[in-house]
């Protein structure tokens, strides 16, 4: 399938991607959990749980570290998806392809790979058994297991998706129904929602709706078309300065949002949705679509919910400035599982990694590490075809912005680096182990060294 927009990739991208990660982290002086050990198959310095983004970034650091004949990463997947760019390929300015590689060509060299589930944690033991019952024990554990999609929490989902005018841009199965949904508008509502739950790139739900309103524009639909944004949340976006630019833009483009008002049933064959009133519980109402966009609800993954390393909401217990686990602490967290209070993204995992890459470097020796995350995560706001909001904030819903101007105006540079220059980074300096988030840059920047 042709992109709709071809976007040129800039040669700034090689410039960018000069600067390297920057961070250390401040832990607890924890005794380490590291004497007992279950009895294991195999038995590695380093054990990596994930292969996504955050796993594959901390198993090239560890090789680093250690070596890579005692670093092992544990994941099933033979595809590893740049997943951030699906909401182009959802508009159709991306192909899918553009996403994907193999497994096999991002694991680092040397690095064991395991093609495997994880089916149980025991880090009492120090150790984790896969599913086809393999015990692998470890002295420090990087767990990267990301997070769960849970279609299936609403009703009539998955099965719906076999049915035309509806995608979903979280799942590489569903993203180009998105697509396919948007080239067959005709007229009618075309309708995008955000679960009650925790989601990865809370962005995205409003990403879809922005180019879909400029598509419909582009291909002369847009006054036959009604677009609604049913969000489960009370507000448009969790930082005020970039709030205020997206509700500014929802104003001009005539794009009607619901608050707290929840995806509960797809009645795909009847191109209906239900949601609940979440200010009123019980309360429910039907909306039929002629395109529908569907945010899942999302949760840690199984196998950590019923895990000794899990909150009480099933994510991997860290303390937010050492991303070291709270009871086991040889045990380390990143990304997506995470109960770190930030929004979870690519850009926080980047931040995540250098922080804690220099953290377990530093515990490995009994020290005690000096630098803290403050929580750093970013999220570029696609509101059209060639604009781009970047908002960048930390722990505390305040911005932390990398370039010396406004970031919450709509601007075509963040475009193209949200379309061509971060999947550069992504591919050739992050899952390498050589980009930490944008520290060191904005640091330049704000020095006036530009």
């Amino acid at each position: 399938m042709a992109p709709l927009v071809a976007v040129v990739s800039s040669p700034r991208a090689r410039l960018f991607a000069c600067f390297l990660r920057l961070g250390t982290q401040q832990a607890g002086p924890l005794q380490l959990h590291t004497g007992a050990c279950c009895t294991a198959k195999n038995h590695y310095e380093v054990l990596v749980l994930g292969g996504g983004s955050g796993g594959i970034t901390m198993a090239t650091r560890m090789k680093r570290r250690v070596g890579a004949e005692n670093v092992a990463i544990v994941e099933p997947s033979e595809r590893h998806f740049y997943q951030p760019i699906w909401t182009l390929v959802g508009a159709g300015a991306k192909e899918l392809s553009s996403s994907d590689r193999s497994t096999l060509s991002v694991i680092p060299s040397g690095v064991q790979w395991i093609q495997d589930r994880v089916a149980e944690l025991n880090p009492d033991q120090n150790c984790i058994r896969t599913d086809n019952g393999k015990e692998i024990s470890y002295r420090y554990l990087i767990i990267a297991l990301g997070i769960q999609l849970d279609y299936e929490k609403i009703k009539g989902l998955p099965e719906g998706f076999a049915y035309p005018k509806i995608g979903s841009n979280y799942s590489v199965k569903t993203v180009e129904k998105t697509w396919k949904a948007l080239q067959d508008f005709k007229e009618g509502n075309a309708l995008f929602t955000f679960p009650n739950t925790p989601v990865k790139c809370a962005g995205a739900p409003q990403k879809i709706m922005y180019l879909s309103e400029a598509y419909f524009r582009k291909t002369g639909k847009r006054s036959k078309a009604n677009i609604i944004f049913n969000t489960a949340l009370g507000t448009i976006f969790g930082v005020k300065k970039y709030a205020d630019a997206l509700q500014e833009i929802i104003r001009e483009r005539n794009v009607s949002v619901n608050y707290k008002h929840n995806l509960i049933e797809v009645r795909a064959d009847k191109q209906e949705a239900v949601f609940e009133n979440l200010d009123k519980p019980g309360e429910t109402h039907v909306i039929h679509y002629e395109m529908l966009h569907v945010t899942p609800p999302m949760s840690s993954p199984d196998v950590l919910k019923r895990s000794p390393v899990a909150d009480s909401a099933g994510w991997v217990d860290v303390d937010k400035e050492t991303l070291q686990h709270k009871k086991y602490p040889n045990v380390f967290g990143i990304g997506d599982c995470t109960n770190l209070p930030t929004s979870k993204t690519a850009a926080a995992v980047a931040a995540q990694s250098g922080i804690l890459d220099r953290t377990i470097s530093l515990i490995m020796k009994n020290q005690t590490p000096t630098k803290k995350y403050d929580g750093y995560t970013s999220c570029p706001l696609v509101t059209g075809y060639n604009r781009v909001i970047l908002a960048e904030f930390d722990y505390t819903a305040q911005p932390l912005e990398t370039f010396p101007f406004d970031q919450s105006k709509e601007r075509i540079s963040m475009y193209l680096m949200k379309a061509d220059m971060m999947p550069f980074l992504y591919w050739n300096m992050m899952l390498r182990g050589y980009w930490g988030g944008p520290a060191f840059l904005r640091k330049l920047f704000h020095l006036g060294l530009s």
